[in-house]
Formats: C-alpha cells, sequence, structure tokens
C-alpha cells in the first residue's frame, strides 16, 4: 500500500462568507494525492531503489525488492517515490556450463584408463593392484590368474551373469598376473620360438596388462579353441564382440589391428575402460584404444 501525506492548507472563504471545515478540505486534498499515487504504485512499473540500483548481485542470487515502506526523510514531491521500492522482474545470471568429466590418466596403472602397450610400460614396473578380489564367475584357472581389481570384478560378473542369461556360458581363463609371472611367460614364449615371436604373442615384463586387474581373458563353456583364432568363432567370443562394450568392455586386440595394438587378433582378451569409453568406442566404430585416446600405434618395442 501507498502512503503519500499531505500538508493541511487553509480554505478559502465561500460565498456568503462561511468557510468550510478544514477536516472536509483536507480529506478532499488527501482523496485526489491518494489516487495519483496508487496509480503510480500499478504492480506493473517497476523502480529499485537507489540501494538497489547500486548493489551488484552475485552469479547465483536475484535482485529483490525491499518490502519496508519509505521513511518520512526519503518521500518526495513524485507520488511514486514514495511506494516500496520494486524491481523489475527479478532474474539470474544464466547457468555456467557443466564442467567437462574429469578425464581419466592414461598412465596410472590404477586408472581404468591406463594404455599399456610396446610404448607405454607400466610405473612402477612391479606394480600391484591394491584392490584384487576373486569375481563370483564359472572359473578355467585358480590361484592370482583368478583375480581382478574390484571395479572389473563386479562388471565382469554382471556381463557373464548377462550372457549366461542369454544361453552362453563364458569361464575366466586368465586374470591377473604379477610382474614375475610374466617374466616366466614371457621367458617360455622366448625359449620355444625365440624372441622376435614371442613378441607378437607375449608381453614382456612390465609391459602388460594382466599386471593391472583390468584386463583378462576368456574362454568358451566348452573349453574348444582356447587361445586360439578358432575362438572368435566360438559362443562365448561371438557373444562378448557384440555386448561386451555394455558392461564396459573391449575387445583389445582385435582383428587386423596389429600394426596398432602390436598384437595380433585375441578375441578372448577383455580389458575394462567403463561403460562410457567403451560404449563410445562401439558407436563410434573405434577399434583400439590408441586410436580413441590420440595415442601413437605402438607395433613394436622402443
Amino acid at each position: 500500500m501507498c502512503h503519500e501525506r499531505s500538508a493541511e492548507l487553509p480554505a478559502a472563504p465561500e460565498p456568503g462568507g462561511r468557510m468550510p471545515g478544514r477536516r472536509a478540505f483536507s480529506r478532499l486534498l488527501l482523496a485526489g494525492s491518494g489516487l495519483a499515487a496508487l496509480s503510480a504504485c500499478s504492480p506493473g512499473v517497476a523502480r529499485p531503489t537507489p540501494s538497489a540500483a547500486a548493489a551488484t548481485p552475485s552469479a547465483t542470487a536475484s535482485v529483490t525488492a525491499d518490502p519496508s515502506p519509505a521513511s518520512p526523510a526519503s518521500q518526495s514531491a513524485d507520488p511514486a517515490s514514495a511506494c516500496p521500492a520494486a524491481t523489475e522482474t527479478p532474474t539470474t545470471a544464466p547457468p555456467a556450463p557443466a564442467a567437462a568429466p574429469p578425464r581419466h590418466s592414461l598412465t596410472d596403472p590404477a586408472s581404468p584408463w591406463v594404455v599399456v602397450n610396446k610404448h607405454r610400460p607400466l610405473a612402477p614396473a612391479g606394480y600391484v593392484p591394491a584392490d584384487l578380489v576373486a569375481p563370483r564367475v564359472r572359473l578355467a584357472t585358480s590361484g592370482e590368474a583368478a583375480l581382478l581389481n574390484s571395479t572389473t570384478t563386479a562388471a565382469a560378473e554382471k556381463m557373464f551373469a548377462a550372457a549366461a542369461a542369454a544361453g552362453v556360458v563364458i569361464t575366466l581363463a586368465s586374470g591377473y598376473r604379477s610382474f614375475n609371472t610374466q617374466i616366466a611367460t614371457y621367458n617360455r614364449w622366448v625359449n620355444a620360438e625365440g624372441q622376435a615371436a614371442a613378441d607378437t604373442a607375449s608381453a614382456r615384463p612390465g609391459y602388460s596388462e594382466h599386471q593391472t586387474g583390468w584386463s583378462f581373458d576368456i574362454g568358451d563353456g566348452s573349453g574348444r579353441d582356447s587361445f586360439t583364432p578358432a575362438f572368435a568363432n566360438q559362443p562365448a567370443a561371438v557373444w562378448v564382440k557384440a555386448n561386451a562394450h555394455l558392461f564396459g568392455f573391449v575387445v583389445r586386440y582385435p582383428y587386423m589391428f596389429h600394426d596398432i595394438t602390436g598384437y595380433y587378433y585375441e578375441p578372448w582378451h577383455l580389458r575394462y575402460v567403463g561403460v562410457d569409453a567403451a560404449g563410445e568406442m562401439n558407436a563410434r566404430g573405434i577399434a583400439t584404444l590408441e586410436e580413441y585416446f590420440g595415442l601413437e600405434a605402438a607395433p613394436g618395442y622402443l
């Protein structure tokens, strides 16, 4: 409600010398000025107070009107100036754009995006995951090879269960492999095939994804064609090729990409990178982590 005070003025004499009642005359003046003031207080007219105009709103706060009536000291001849201060329609600063999700490290072995290849050894070379656990899946191995890190374990359990629901049995054929175990594995290949051939089939110690706990090899429930190119035709391999990305996995060494990955096709070797990254790689038709992360090809050791 507007408040406007009028001074009482002396009345002019009426014909016949009568003076009208001073209170009645004042009421008439007050009513007229009040109507003008009310019209100036229309809700559609916004009038910020000087203090409000000088204030700088924060990025998230809106400027609001001072609801208290004007004090006598602030009144002026303009009827609208006596109205409670009001602002234009309150506005807020536009929301800041959402921050880009943080990128995982490509070098930290504890990161799901770590890229380990013939140009990118593990650091430290003897890295051991702090959260190795045994997944509740069908096993075709034992000992440390039956372990994965906790994140990979949770995703693997979901994937194996989904495959089983679709009538496909997947087994865990080889999981975590320690630095010392990789020394023994690599040396067996060297002794049997020579170093050049070994480097196309087995990682040198300190260069194996298995040591991170983020990758593992699978087998088919039938047990056929394990660790051979023919495994690509087994139901387990066919199913994971089509569905692994839904659970955050990619086939790390795809067919005919050995010039980038350094290894021939391994339809049994899965790598966890997370559902978002694996889904994007699948949607965009990106086959290797090197291409996805914009890294150089690593066909051989430096």
